[in-house]
């Protein structure tokens, strides 16, 4: 019995031996670090200096690359119709793989405007073959997909027929993008005049 009570005095109080080596651990160590202060001298760089200048190819913030007719294809307020990169293979295999996500189900995958949402939408989605459009430039298109298509005013019955796309598609894919719809548009008002000498005879094997 005397023992049995010597246990309880012992568990009783074995909680107060507990809490004295949990506050034992609490100090200042992560607050007071041996880390470098702003403009401290060291010895540990060879240049003395505690600040290490920036990493190559470092972005201070608010200072992103800013290049205005790139993001907006606009130049002077006007659609320009340079491609600002590179017009190669890759790029337009990479628009016509963003184009088949992003574009083709409402403007078709030929660009004539024909699809499941035209059929079953109320508004006819553009015909990037009819003359108005084959005329216009590349920056254009990637102004369309940058602001998007408002119809109508604003303050009246005017609506957002296309929304922008400028938070889903980057830069360069929207410029790949307006660089394969001039050449679905090419591709469908080609003559043979357009097919390189060496390729006409593959035309009827396809």
């Amino acid at each position: 019995m005397q023992s049995l009570n010597r246990f309880r005095r012992f568990f009783r109080y074995s909680w107060l031996a507990l809490l004295v080596l949990l506050l034992s651990g609490c100090h200042f160590d992560m607050y007071n670090q041996p880390s470098i202060r702003t403009y401290e001298p060291s010895s540990f760089f060879e240049d003395g200096r505690g600040s290490r200048p920036n990493v190559e190819g470092a972005v201070a913030v608010n200072a992103a690359f800013y290049d205005e007719y790139f993001l907006t294809g606009l130049v002077d307020g006007v659609p320009g119709d340079e491609l600002p990169l590179e017009l190669t293979r890759e790029l337009l295999e990479r628009g016509q793989a963003q184009y088949n996500i992003w574009c083709a189900v409402c403007h078709g995958h030929a660009g004539y405007g024909v699809s499941v949402i035209a059929q079953r939408g109320g508004i006819v989605p553009a015909n990037f073959h009819q003359q108005r459009l084959r005329d216009a430039s590349l920056g254009h298109f990637f102004n369309i997909m940058t602001v998007g298509v408002y119809r109508g005013d604003p303050e009246q019955d005017g609506f957002r027929s296309m929304y922008s796309y400028a938070s889903r598609i980057s830069a360069e894919d929207r410029w790949a993008i307006a660089a394969y719809i001039r050449a679905l548009q090419l591709s469908q008002n080609a003559t043979i005049d357009d097919v390189p000498q060496d390729r006409r005879g593959n035309l009827g094997n396809n």
